[in-house]
């Protein structure tokens, strides 16, 4: 498979690259426990920055695309083209509807890209992770690709959700990349037991954000 950067790629990485440097740097682990194939990553959610942190994290070359709430970034012209320039997003549906728009990106995994996925639907107001929706998982089962975990760590510094009317703050920021979860492997080793594997896969992605996110959070 073809995972060279694309020019696009390439600048929304290094625009999101410089913008961090500025604001308090970038700190990245573990790409290159990465698959080798495209796959779908999942990470906590404290702020509109964590889309950044991840496209400044993630090689060109897996040119991420994410899954971004369509009632919010998608509701009016202007806003939907900056979303989809600097962000590669595609909308998904919060109020019903959003699994078969989740399901529908398994055109881009396919296409090579990595698709980022935020399964707590929105932002977190007091640093906790909330419980992950199952849609990320079910599209890694269905496409057949590895299901990522990520943390996130300073962006709720960075960019508070009430960073609207308070404005950005410098710090740095901490992107964590776990072990892979194989939903294909998990789902072989539960047909026996009558398991849910994207039930499985869903808390076992998030049980690894919440631990690479502590360690993310307590760098120091």
């Amino acid at each position: 498979m073809n995972r060279r950067a694309c020019p696009a790629a390439a600048a929304r990485r290094a625009l999101w690259r410089t913008v961090l440097a500025l604001m308090g740097g970038l700190r990245v682990q573990g790409v290159p426990g990465l698959p080798a194939g495209p796959c779908v990553i999942v990470a906590n959610h404290r702020s509109h920055a964590d889309t950044a942190a991840l496209i400044a994290a993630l090689p060109a070359g897996r040119r991420p695309a994410v899954a971004a709430a369509a009632d919010y970034w998608f509701r009016g012209t202007l806003r939907r083209g900056i979303c989809r320039a600097l962000c590669a997003a595609f909308p998904v549906r919060r109020g019903g509807g959003g699994s078969a728009d989740l399901a529908g990106a398994a055109r881009l995994l396919a296409a090579g890209h990595d698709v980022i996925v935020f399964p707590e639907g929105t932002r977190s107001r007091d640093g906790r992770t909330g419980r992950f929706h199952r849609g990320a998982a079910r599209l890694a089962a269905a496409a057949g690709v590895p299901l990522v975990p990520a943390g996130i760590g300073g962006t709720g510094t960075l960019l508070p959700p009430d960073g609207a009317t308070r404005g950005p703050r410098r710090g740095e920021v901490v992107v964590r990349i776990g072990a892979p979860v194989n939903v294909a492997e998990m789902a072989e080793r539960l047909v026996s037991a009558g398991g849910d594997a994207v039930t499985d896969a869903t808390d076992e992605a998030r049980a690894r954000v919440v631990a690479l996110m502590g360690a993310a959070d307590h760098r120091h």
